[in-house]
This record gives C-alpha cells, sequence and structure tokens, in this order.
C-alpha cells in the first residue's frame, strides 16, 4: 500500500513538473488544446510561468526578438545586361505568434526564400549605375515588399541592406578606367580655369597700369628693391621701353 502510494505522489510530481513551463520575457507559448489553436486572451501565451494540461495540450515556443537573417549570394542580371552576384541582410520579427505558427509551416525558411526570389527581381529591373549610387532606395524598395507579402505571416520586416556587390573582373577594370578619365577631365578643367582667372586678372592689371601710367613707375621700383634685397652677383636693372623708342627711331 505504501509504495503505491509512493508511485502516486511521484506520478503526481511529474504531472506536474510537465505541466509547468517557464516562458521567457522575448518569448511566446502558442497553444494547441485538444488541436484547436487557443485565441487571445487564452493565447499566446507568456512571459513568466505557463500551465500546460499533459497530453491534452500542445505548445510551440516562438521568438519575439529581431532576427538578422543572412540572404546568400544571388546571381542577377540587371536591366543593362551586368551579370554580378549580391548578397544582402533583413531584419524582422515576428509579431504574431499564432499567425507565425498556422499561417506558414516554416516562418525562416519562408521569409529567406521569399528575401531571395525579392532580391533578383528587384535588382534584375534596375540599372548597374542605380545599384552602385542609389542603394537606399533599392533597400526600401525591397524591405516595402517583404514587409506586405510577410504580413499574413504575422512577421514585421523592418530593414533590408544591401551588404556587398561583387562584379566581373572585365566590368572592374572598365570603371577604373571610366573613374581615371573623369579625374583627368576635372583635372584638366581646374587647370583651365586657373589659367582663365590668371590671364584675367594680367588683363585687369595691364588695363589699369595703361589708365595710371604712375603705376608702371612703382611697379618698376619695387622690382628694383626685391632684386636689391637678394644675394645676387648681378643686377638687373629693368628700362622702361619708352626710353628706348629714340634709338630704334
Amino acid at each position: 500500500m505504501d509504495n503505491m502510494i509512493l508511485t502516486l505522489l511521484a506520478l503526481l510530481v511529474l504531472l506536474i513538473a510537465s505541466s509547468v513551463k517557464i516562458i521567457r520575457e522575448y518569448e511566446r507559448a502558442v497553444i494547441f488544446r485538444l488541436g484547436r489553436l487557443l485565441q487571445p486572451p487564452r493565447g499566446p501565451k507568456g512571459p513568466g510561468i505557463v500551465l500546460i494540461i499533459p497530453v491534452i495540450d500542445k505548445w510551440v515556443r516562438v521568438g519575439m526578438r529581431t532576427i538578422a537573417l543572412d540572404v546568400p549570394p544571388q546571381d542577377v542580371i540587371t536591366r543593362d545586361n551586368v551579370s554580378i552576384k549580391v548578397n544582402a541582410v533583413v531584419y524582422f520579427r515576428v509579431i504574431e505568434p499564432n499567425k507565425a505558427v498556422t499561417e506558414v509551416e516554416d516562418y525562416l525558411y519562408a521569409t529567406s526564400q521569399l528575401a531571395q526570389t525579392t532580391l533578383r527581381s528587384i535588382l534584375g529591373m534596375a540599372e548597374l549605375d542605380d545599384l552602385l549610387s542609389d542603394r537606399e532606395r533599392i533597400n526600401a524598395e525591397i524591405q516595402n515588399i517583404l514587409d506586405t507579402q510577410t504580413d499574413p505571416w504575422g512577421i514585421k520586416v523592418s530593414l533590408v541592406e544591401v551588404k556587398h556587390v561583387d562584379l566581373p573582373q572585365e566590368m572592374q577594370r572598365a570603371m577604373a578606367k571610366q573613374a581615371e578619365a573623369e579625374r583627368e577631365r576635372r583635372s584638366k578643367i581646374i587647370n583651365a580655369e586657373g589659367e582663365f582667372q590668371a590671364a584675367t586678372k594680367l588683363v585687369e592689371a595691364a588695363q589699369l597700369m595703361e589708365e595710371h601710367p604712375v603705376a608702371v613707375q612703382l611697379r618698376y621700383f619695387q622690382t628694383l628693391r626685391e632684386i636689391a634685397t637678394e644675394n645676387n652677383s648681378t643686377t638687373l636693372f629693368p628700362v622702361p621701353i619708352d626710353l628706348l623708342k629714340p634709338f630704334v627711331k
């Protein structure tokens, strides 16, 4: 008799232990009672202590934290017929645990596959220059499409980032040549602008000296002073052209 009582007590303890579940703050328990989903307010449960009826209840633990999903490199042909490899990262989280369990078999796998196909589709409609220069717009477009399509699964896509664009070697060389030519063009434009500004200032100075002949004499004396301050063995005296006109005639 005592052995039977001890056995019953042990079974009771095991039953209670198996029915008590600890759900963390960032988790929820989706419960199925006799195969039927418990709807709010009875489900999902958590966080804290959750009581599960053995044999009758089946439960699934669902994480509520943001998940960083790495999208593997995808072969993409852009609209201007350039073959590239692109990978990305998708940030999403479960906001409705019941839908994440009942509306899709594996929401992680489904979101990953959807992200891959959407990435190839959107980048296939963009040109290479847009992909390299307007990446924020492309990221936002992919994020909006994924968020709309995963909404029935109770998932919120908060951010999509295209991480790396792998270009073919011949395309990299062509872009390097283009960048070098662009830098050379800018250098020539800057030099030409500098020459133009210098010529403009010289013309203005000549016009000013023509209107004020005294300025020529002042410049003459300034030049003599600069020559005298240097340690030169030879001293040059600039002679105005007006003094040489009688000899030339």
